[in-house]
């Protein structure tokens, strides 16, 4: 059996707890939307492992290679005040 009749790859990020950012799980495959979620549903939190899930074409997805990183990444450094080590959090802050 050939994935051709599998259906588009999407790709699964999972919350694993409300105001947590999405991380990836995996990938599924799906002919739509509502199956690409069932699937990821199905696959990715059968033992509560999530809260949320968001669901995407892999064709949507774009990356910034390892070519052009360098270029990317590097003009942040020079903005310190970027970081958020000058700030101080309250006691009562757990996630930032």
């Amino acid at each position: 059996m050939g994935t051709e009749n599998q259906g588009p790859v999407w790709e699964v990020f999972i919350q694993t707890k409300p105001g947590q950012p999405y991380k990836h799980a995996g990938s599924v495959h799906a002919y739509d939307k509502e199956l690409a979620i069932e699937n990821a549903r199905d696959v990715y939190t059968r033992r509560n492992e999530g809260t949320s899930l968001w669901v995407v074409p892999s064709d949507q997805i774009v990356a910034v290679s390892a070519s052009e990183t360098s270029s990317f990444f590097e003009p942040a450094d020079d903005k310190i005040y970027r970081h958020p080590t000058f700030y101080n959090l309250p006691d009562g802050v757990k996630q930032m």
